[in-house]
């Protein structure tokens, strides 16, 4: 429940909504109660769907947030903040990485909004010319990531994002791509987490979770 500063802003500035609405510039700094509010508002609009895909899954469907323009400036606004927040500006990321398929619809927004490159990772034998390759284990076998070989230069500062964390392995095979270019890894960012699964545990790098996190039974796509 927001309390009644965030919940009524004074007339003179627009709380972050109104903001969006307008198209007016962002507030510098971010406001850790700006982005409280949009995390807020996010949250409220993941649409959930009991015993799918199975008896026992709460499915949590994050597709409303793209389908409806306001909530995906939000997004792309709160996870800008939530970068800003936690890097700051001199330490900010010069590429973005995102994950095939799902870190690919905000992954470049967000690095446009940073000023920086945005570089997919992409599933084995969809990327032209010289690649890496990394292997990461799936329920029922092995999988591969590929990225481009001159995606990344030496020494850049690569922020790894995707819409979930769960078991963790195909963020961990992103990692290892980017270190395989000469790139440092400086973290993760996931807009939703499977908290009982323990991801996080396997990634080597500072992991940043947009929203709150998921318990045991929870899923989502």
């Amino acid at each position: 429940m927001t309390d009644s500063t965030s919940a009524h802003p004074p007339r003179d500035r627009p709380d972050a909504t109104e903001a969006l609405q307008r198209g007016l510039a962002p507030s510098s700094p971010a406001s850790s109660s700006e982005l409280a509010d949009l995390t807020m508002r996010l949250h409220r609009s993941l649409r959930q769907y009991p015993d799918f895909p199975k008896p026992g899954i709460l499915f949590e469907d994050i597709l409303p947030l793209f389908a409806d323009a306001l909530l995906h400036r939000s997004l792309v606004r709160a996870l800008e903040l939530q970068v800003t927040d936690s890097y700051g500006q001199k330490q900010a990321p010069d590429v973005v990485v995102g994950l095939e398929a799902r870190g690919f619809l905000f992954g470049p927004s967000l690095a446009l909004k940073l000023g920086a490159s945005f570089v997919p990772v992409r599933k084995k034998g969809k990327l032209p010319g010289a690649t890496e390759t990394a292997a990461f284990d799936k329920e029922y076998g092995q999988d591969f990531f590929q990225i481009q070989s001159d995606s990344i230069k030496p020494d850049q500062r690569v922020l790894v994002v995707d819409d979930i964390i769960a078991t963790g392995g195909s963020a961990v095979a992103a990692g290892s791509l980017v270190r395989k270019l000469g790139g440092t890894l400086i973290g993760y960012l996931f807009i939703l987490e499977l908290d009982f699964l323990k991801g996080r545990d396997k990634l080597d790098a500072p992991v940043h979770t947009l929203l709150s996190g998921q318990q045991e039974g929870g899923l989502t796509t």
